[in-house]
């Protein structure tokens, strides 16, 4: 197995320094039109994060299983090198942006990736608001597992994708010079991502680079100063609520169907879907009786 660092957990004291850093600039310079910090809102994103760490360690059992198996079975190895390894964080991000989009874009997925964006604010501690159902992720990396990369060189790309992406959670750095907006995922890109208005919904899937929404056509420029959270906001700072809370909307959901095929759309179709309504058929007009007289013709329109 490649000896590489677990770059999460070395990363945990500079994800922190730096959260209280940004709060402290918002103490020192306020931002009116920015959203800050606040307490409550915080104190879940930080209570998210570090639950997240252990019910990982459970979910880890059987996808490092599978993981481990589907590499024994394929006969295709890819060395862990110097020259591999860009190679391998390129296809993860690739990856990764399907996943995430996917994650969109299904409800039953969407319950496990709305947790981390669940919250009204944008701010570094908004990184560290993650899931505790993380299980949903795998199946979208096994075709690199099939290629030959190990499952410890995947898990490592993928920390190196997450350690990235926590610095674009903040409403402190502006846009980038333009090469670095076009390449890279960057704040201003994750900002538009993380926004609950309807041009900006769905947009902007990327890990590291950005270029991917380019081709796949799923990228959008932050014009509009950005409303953070959902459509429909919980209200509620309980981290078991914030981590289930629309797996039980799927449950209401699915005991109120009317039959099967509105079930698998209220778990496999996107998160806002809802069945068509059924048309009642029209009432027939009653024939005239037969003993009316035809109808004759109008009469004329006084003139004005």
């Amino acid at each position: 197995m490649p000896n590489l660092p677990d770059v999460v957990l070395w990363s945990i004291p500079a994800f922190v320094l730096l959260a209280v850093l940004e709060m402290v600039s918002y103490r020192l310079r306020p931002d009116e039109d920015a959203a800050g910090y606040a307490a409550k809102d915080t104190a879940t994103s930080m209570g998210m994060g570090l639950g997240s760490l252990f019910v990982d360690l459970v979910w880890k059992i059987p996808i490092v299983a599978i993981y481990t198996a589907v590499h024994e079975l394929t006969p295709l190895r890819v060395p862990v090198l110097w020259w591999t390894i860009p190679l391998m964080l390129l296809a993860q991000d690739f990856f990764y942006y399907w996943q995430h989009r996917g994650h969109h874009v299904v409800r039953i997925l969407w319950a496990s990736h709305v947790v981390h964006h669940s919250s009204r604010r944008f701010n570094l501690s908004t990184a560290l608001r993650q899931p505790w159902t993380g299980f949903t992720s795998w199946p979208f990396y096994l075709p690199m597992i099939a290629l030959g990369v190990h499952p410890a060189a995947v898990a490592f790309c993928s920390s190196v994708s997450l350690v990235y992406q926590f610095w674009i959670h903040t409403e402190r750095v502006d846009k980038l010079p333009r090469p670095f907006e076009y390449v890279l995922n960057t704040p201003s890109h994750h900002r538009v991502h993380h926004a609950s208005q309807g041009g900006y919904l769905d947009r902007n899937f990327g890990g590291i680079l950005i270029v991917w929404d380019r081709l796949f056509g799923s990228w959008v420029g932050e014009t509009d100063r950005p409303v953070y959270g959902l459509t429909k906001n919980i209200e509620t700072y309980n981290p078991l609520r914030v981590a289930t809370h629309e797996y039980a909307a799927i449950a209401r959901d699915l005991r109120a169907a009317r039959d099967w095929r509105e079930r698998a759309g209220r778990v496999l179709r996107g998160p806002g879907w809802q069945p068509a309504l059924a048309t009642p058929p029209a009432a027939p007009s009653a024939p005239a009786p037969a003993d009316s007289p035809a109808p004759g013709p109008a009469a004329p329109e006084a003139a004005a």
